[in-house]
């Protein structure tokens, strides 16, 4: 088989990717030893947030949820998105000042957002009980995708409609070399020729770099959620709500309750050695449990019953932003990494972004370039990659 990309990773990213080199008339070919969304991507909460911690990264947010509110228009497939708008809220003096920033920058980089009373977030929002205390701001920009399959499905159909072939159950074993750069991939099945390989392969981005020789900065580490049981107290219709004084965010889901949240002494994972599936990873509910508990007085419905618990592999950074780009010293080999917690929402940009990089239009995405960081050892890859995950709301950060 011969193409001119070879994407190895059929999640969110690999996927976009994929979309987009195919709309600008590149042949390409996405390979998944799994199928589709099966990893985190699959599990993740669908939330797409427009305030980010720099323009860079407040602009790819933005140009995200653009381009999932036109799916259809754009990619030619059908694509429900519920745009909700969401609340921040802080809850202590430091996290207000933390949201009173954001609220400056934000609006510099072009955001649509607001300060919200206590009364309004009530009023709004049938599952969040207001104290009065709280500082809000009103996003009214943000959207999520109920059932992140629906993105995954939604991708795979309009990659095929444009001339993209996504591999699935078929493993990469190796990637080959001639004289000095990537010259195709070997799978359970087949050799492909290929002058360029993209690892999007999630929490096993470095494994597969180690497949050319490449290394990257990532580290993967556990993130969980639930979904409670239908109730009435909860409106299919309101809008997300993050907490970030307990770094919790939460949505309607199913008729229930979604809660999720950053939990202060996170799981990560072996960066040499991942588990062989995100189903083999060990789930803590406990840890769902005590992050409901930050905001139980405020969201009693996040003590129902859960429906479903579910979790996925963060890729963390050292700098907590995105890893795009190419390889050092393997020339051909690119990757799309470190989603840090937003590769899902990200992901329309990303792809994008990366497809006109590899057309030859770097633009500012050069700057996640993976050489930024260096040699790192695994121990400070994860020590790193746990920091960033502990501090995802952390004004001091």
């Amino acid at each position: 088989m011969n193409t001119d990309i070879v994407v190895i990773g059929a999640g969110a990213l690999g996927l976009s990717t994929a979309l987009h080199c195919a709309i600008i008339g590149v042949p390409v070919v996405v390979v998944d030893r799994d199928t589709a969304g099966s990893q985190a991507s699959g599990r993740a909460a669908g939330l797409f947030k427009s305030v980010q911690a720099d323009s860079l990264r407040t602009g790819l947010a933005r140009r995200s949820i653009a381009k999932a509110l036109t799916f259809g228009d754009w990619a030619g497939v059908p694509l429900d998105v519920t745009r909700s708008g969401s609340y921040l809220i802080a809850r202590t003096d430091a996290h207000t000042a933390y949201l009173r920033t954001e609220e400056r920058q934000s609006r510099g980089w072009g955001v649509d957002l607001r300060p919200a009373t206590a009364d309004e977030v009530s009023a709004n929002v049938c599952y969040y009980r207001a104290t009065g205390a709280e500082f809000a701001l009103w996003c009214p920009e943000d959207i999520y995708i109920d059932e992140p399959a629906d993105l995954v499905r939604a991708y795979v159909a309009a990659g095929r409609l444009h001339g993209a072939e996504v591999l699935e159950r078929e493993e990469v074993t190796a990637i080959t070399l001639s004289h000095g750069r990537v010259a195709g991939v070997e799978t359970t099945r087949r050799s492909i020729t290929a002058p360029v390989v993209v690892d999007a392969a999630g929490a096993w981005t470095r494994q597969v770099a180690a497949l050319a020789g490449g290394t990257v900065a990532v580290a993967p580490v556990r993130h969980q959620l639930a979904i409670t049981e239908p109730a009435g107290q909860v409106d299919p219709a309101d809008p997300i709500v993050r907490v970030v004084d307990a770094a919790v965010y939460l949505r309607p889901a199913r008729g229930g309750l979604m809660v999720g949240g950053f939990e202060a002494d996170p799981l990560p994972l072996d960066v040499a050695a991942p588990p062989p599936s995100t189903d083999d990873m060990p789930l803590d509910l406990g840890v769902l449990a005590t992050l409901a508990g930050l905001v139980r007085r405020e969201v009693p419905a996040s003590a129902l019953p859960v429906a479903e618990h579910r979790g996925g592999m963060f890729t963390m950074s050292p700098d907590g932003r995105f890893v795009l780009g190419p390889v050092p010293d393997v020339p051909g080999l690119w990757v799309a990494s470190g989603c840090n917690g937003s590769g899902f929402s990200s992901s329309l940009a990303l792809g994008e972004a990366l497809a006109q990089w590899l057309a030859g239009t770097p633009a500012a995405a050069a700057a996640l370039g993976p050489g930024r960081f260096g040699l790192l050892t695994d121990e400070a890859l994860i020590r790193d990659g746990v920091w960033q995950y502990e501090h995802y709301y952390d004004p001091q950060a």
